[in-house]
């Protein structure tokens, strides 16, 4: 379980999220849209210390991420990104590895085989011995995808996964994503693709100019939403 309290952050004189507080359920899918710069992208990497917040509290099973050491919180929480963020001058398969050598130790042969297991899952199994400059957006991705979801962390973060990739690449990725929502792994999505957002989420939270402004399941949030703020932003895009 995920929870925020009175999140606040600010980047010098630049307030990006302010007074945010959230539950986020356990096993359950929230989606989280608004504007372009309205904090979300970094809510997300405030719950897995790419930054550090000004005041208020991050609670991970139970737990306060201060006290986390980085890699025992990567163990826990996994971050799929807009850029892939692989190694370029790694395969597909070492890319993979690397993360059970570095963060969880496993042994080559055990890493090697719990790699390919993720690949195969993610389908991109025939790619292991290419480069990355040599895949597509959606290739990348889905390598990016197998590369978190290795370590079988119980939380997921996904930072606008599709922003970065050609139209026509963006339905693979969130096929994959798809399977893994209502399988009892926690995931936190920001995206703007909203047909997605309306299909996969229990709840959806939109936020903007660093506040969440409304929240709710999902059904009720894009059928019956409550504030002036979201119903102008829906208005807007749907």
């Amino acid at each position: 379980m995920v929870e925020v309290k009175n999140i606040y952050k600010s980047f010098g004189d630049l307030e990006v999220l302010e007074d945010v507080s959230y539950k986020f359920k356990k096993g359950k899918t929230t989606v989280i849209i608004g504007s372009s710069g309205s904090g979300k992208s970094t809510l997300l990497r405030c719950i897995n210390q790419l930054e550090d917040i000004n005041n208020g509290e991050i609670i991970v099973d139970g737990k306060n991420i201060l006290e986390y050491k980085h890699q025992d919180l990567v163990q826990k929480v996994g971050m799929v990104f807009q850029q892939f963020n692989l190694f370029s001058n790694m395969t597909v398969l070492d890319n993979v590895v690397y993360a059970l050598r570095k963060v969880q130790k496993k042994d080559k042969e055990t890493a090697k085989r719990m790699a390919l297991e993720a690949l195969r899952t993610v389908n991109v199994a025939d790619k292991v011995n290419d480069y990355p400059n040599t895949l597509s957006g959606g290739q990348k991705q889905r390598v990016a995808l197998a590369r978190a979801l290795v370590t079988n962390v119980d939380i997921m973060l996904f930072d606008e996964p599709t922003s970065a990739l050609d139209p026509e690449m963006v339905n693979e990725v969130l096929d994959e994503i798809r399977k893994l929502s209502h399988t009892g792994l926690t995931n936190i999505i920001v995206t703007h693709e909203m047909g997605f957002a309306r299909e996969v989420a229990d709840e959806i939270i939109y936020m903007d100019e660093g506040k969440i402004i409304e929240s709710g399941d999902a059904k009720s949030f894009f059928e019956n939403p409550k504030e002036k703020r979201t119903i102008m932003f829906l208005n807007k895009i749907l």
